[in-house]
């Protein structure tokens, strides 16, 4: 499996109902609903005691995504939620406390890099930054520059600080870029792991560097979907044409690996070779291919879908049906209270993720009542999943009935 262990693991389980996509959507005035009535006084309490922990002020590479972004993110959706601008003002303080700790790497762009930086075995142990914790962290800071921009009252207090924002989450995409990060493949397009890092003792690139446009390692489709999320963020909010291109071509590719289930569902692959950067010496591919037993990874790109289609971009309401179809009649065991759900192929749990063979997609749920009403069954607001989960469902007053125009 792609990552570091059991950690990573969980905390992909934990992501799945954490993620605050555009997607989610209360269908009512959150105040007004019982089983929601104490959730914002329960994530409260919870945010700002694990707050405490600081990750901002010590987490590198991918950790940045997984152990600082869900604490951006629930202080951005917190704001939207009260109101209250200290929300903000906790994501300033978060946002430039990780920032500050960048460090100028030998092609001149920032970086946050720690040894293994690379997250995955299928690259060497580099010492290096990581694409997809930047992309993490730094979504919830592009949501609040396009929030900032609408809000005349709050230009003046922070304009010039999510202008800084935007103009960091512009170099990082450069960075990546040019670092050959992204491919061209038929179908579409993706992102890769790229196959050098840093000698720290020369602090000059390894010498992979030069094969930076033709290796490296195609990363799985839930850290897609998370990077194309940031993509999409930024094209709302800057409107430049590159950004919703990039999240489109992964999309039409993501979609394109979608597979018919027995009668009405769907099933892809936690991972696909897309090119010859994907394979050994030997012919074979560098990881293994198939449906991943840990079913959080699913609900991810279940996000990535779901933002794609209220964009317009690939995926279709016909799509969506067949999603929940997927979610509600094949993997749900159709109880509310002791909601369990199997694996999106309906294999044999892994004792590493028993608990988690199948998880509910969550960014579904403002277009199935069943998958609402699981949802607000089984949702902890103050558990690490609603940091913010909980904060962004409370913010939305109004199911988004169509996609973008």
């Amino acid at each position: 499996m792609t990552g570091c262990g059991g950690l990573r693991s969980a905390l992909m389980v934990l992501l799945t109902a954490a993620l605050a996509s555009a997607a989610f959507g209360a269908g009512e005035e959150a105040k007004g609903d019982p089983a929601t009535r104490d959730w914002l006084e329960r994530w409260e309490k919870s945010i700002l005691s694990s707050a405490g922990q600081r990750y901002c002020d010590r987490e590198m590479g991918e950790e940045i995504g997984w152990l600082v972004s869900p604490f951006l993110n629930g202080f951005y959706y917190g704001y939207l939620a009260t109101r209250d601008t200290a929300w903000l003002d906790r994501l300033v303080d978060w946002s430039d406390a990780w920032i500050r700790r960048g460090v100028r790497e030998p092609d001149g762009f920032i970086g946050w890099p720690k040894p293994g930086g690379a997250s995955t075995a299928s690259v060497p142990d580099y010492y290096t930054d990581n694409m997809l914790g930047e992309a993490m962290a730094l979504k919830p800071l592009v949501l609040m520059a396009g929030t900032v921009r609408k809000t005349p009252s709050l230009k003046a207090r922070y304009g010039e600080k999510v202008a800084s924002y935007l103009k960091l989450s512009e170099e990082m995409f450069r960075k990546w870029d040019q670092r050959g990060c992204w491919r061209e493949v038929k179908g579409g397009g993706l992102w890769v792991v790229p196959p050098f890092g840093i000698d720290r003792e020369t602090n000059r690139w390894t010498e992979g560097y030069a094969r930076r446009h033709t290796d490296g390692f195609s990363m799985p489709a839930n850290k897609q979907n998370l990077i194309a999320l940031w993509m999409i963020a930024m094209y709302d909010v800057t409107q430049k044409p590159i950004y919703r291109d990039r999240a489109a071509r992964w999309w039409r590719l993501m979609k394109a690996r979608m597979r018919p289930h027995e009668e009405n569902y769907l099933v892809w692959n936690y991972w696909d070779p897309a090119g010859p950067w994907d394979m050994k010496p030997d012919g074979t591919p560098k990881h293994w291919v198939g449906v991943h037993p840990n079913g959080g990874y699913y609900g991810v790109d279940l996000e990535g879908i779901v933002a794609a289609y209220q964009h317009r971009l690939v995926f279709t309401r016909a799509d969506i049906d067949r999603l929940i179809a997927t979610n509600r009649d094949y993997m749900w065991n159709g109880q509310v209270e002791g909601a369990a759900f199997r694996r999106i192929d309906g294999g044999e749990p892994d004792p590493r993720w028993q608990g988690s063979p199948g998880v509910l997609w969550s960014a579904l749920i403002p277009y199935d009542p069943s998958l609402k009403k699981v949802f607000l069954a089984r949702h902890q607001p103050d558990g690490w999943g609603g940091l913010s989960a909980t904060p962004h469902y409370l913010a939305s007053l109004k199911k988004p009935s169509a996609p973008k125009r």
